[in-house]
């Protein structure tokens, strides 16, 4: 069995994936570890996953008012780079597994010759083709990142979604590309009574808690059960909620999606991929431009499953389009669709078989000589 290190950082919906992934292998008999931030050890280790603290890279949690700047340099942290090769000097790694995002410990992998992987927990499209053009790449280029040439070097892409929303799939695709679907598990939902589940990002954005406010706003219009988890970053308490709706700071996703006929989101690629687990159609509101988040909705409209509107859309208008999804329709049938596939395999299963046929490979497997 082979020794592979993670890489990840606190960042929301990125770390799933990973840690699905990761979980898989360290099932299969792989010495497993993963390095983050320091706060992501209860939820790492609530995977039966082992957590190694970065000790030098800079401090960072995404409930934060973080600035563009402060993602850059997270993204573009070359300390953390020298606190995953001061790790893999201390107990060297067969194979580093990387946040695609995270180029400061990419250039430094690189540098030291371990292969590495680079796990994409969003559309390809978005990554090389919006992402590294956009202002975050450009800002990593100005800090003298190799971008293009670093994403070339990776053994692996795994790309965690489904090949059939990722726009990048309209054309050949680099070698080094592989799809092992979106790394979650659902069951179609089968809700009690109409139900519209509500859960906006983890991440501290601008204008969050007004967009989730008009969508109580929108909810105390509509004959339906709602149910809003506000995360981290809202405070509950700062929020009128009509007397159909509940209110919470947090409650498994897994445990209310099948309970659910719709759900309200910012178009993260995981949520919204859990959402489809469950066969349901999801509001799209797009809490940032320069995420992937409006390419998420996009995507669902395209596919029939989905609505997209602004999070500075009125209540009104959230609740034409909620009353929409509600009814029955071809965008039921177009979730239910993207539901069977994602459930037609194990996101966790065949991304860990992508990286155990990688370690096959002798020019991987430092055993063979």
């Amino acid at each position: 069995m082979s020794s592979i290190l993670f890489i990840t950082w606190d960042g929301g919906g990125n770390v799933p994936p990973l840690l699905g992934i990761a979980a898989e292998l360290q099932s299969r008999g792989h010495q497993v570890r993963v390095m983050g931030h320091a706060q992501q050890a209860e939820f790492v280790e609530a995977s039966g996953l082992s957590l190694v603290p970065f000790t030098t890279a800079r401090a960072f949690t995404c409930g934060g008012k973080n600035s563009p700047f402060d993602y850059l340099g997270v993204f573009g942290d070359r300390a953390m780079g020298r606190d995953v090769l001061a790790e893999l000097a201390d107990r060297p790694a067969d194979l580093v597994v990387v946040d695609c995002l995270l180029f400061g410990p990419i250039e430094a992998v690189a540098a030291s010759g371990t292969p590495y992987v680079l796990l994409e927990h969003t559309y390809a499209e978005y990554f090389t083709r919006t992402w590294m053009r956009g202002p975050m790449g450009t800002g990593l280029r100005i800090k003298r990142f190799a971008t293009r040439e670093l994403v070339r070097r990776a053994r692996l892409r795994v790309v965690a979604t489904l090949p059939e929303l990722d726009p990048a799939t309209a054309r050949p695709v680099p070698a080094n590309v592989r799809y092992c679907g979106p790394v979650v598990r659902g069951t179609p939902a089968a809700p009690a009574t109409p139900t519209v589940l509500v859960s906006l990002s983890t991440v501290n954005f601008p204008g969050m808690q007004a967009c989730l406010q008009n969508v109580l706003d929108a909810l105390a219009t509509l004959p339906v059960r709602g149910i809003v988890t506000t995360g981290p970053v809202i405070d509950p308490a700062d929020l009128r909620a009509p007397a159909n709706v509940e209110l919470h700071r947090y409650v498994p996703h897994a445990q209310l999606m099948p309970q659910a006929s719709v759900v309200v989101g910012h178009g993260g690629h995981a949520t919204t991929m859990l959402a489809l687990s469950h066969d349901l159609p999801v509001l799209v509101l797009p809490m940032h431009p320069m995420l992937d988040q409006k390419m998420v909705g996009t995507t669902l409209v395209d596919a029939g499953a989905g609505r997209l509107l602004t999070k500075r859309a009125k209540p009104d208008a959230l609740a034409a389009a909620i009353r929409a999804l509600l009814e029955d329709g071809p965008h039921r049938a177009a979730a239910a669709r993207l539901g069977a596939a994602i459930r037609a395999q194990s996101g966790a299963a065949a991304g860990a078989d992508l990286i155990d046929g990688l370690l096959a490979q002798p020019s991987v497997d430092p055993s063979v000589a």
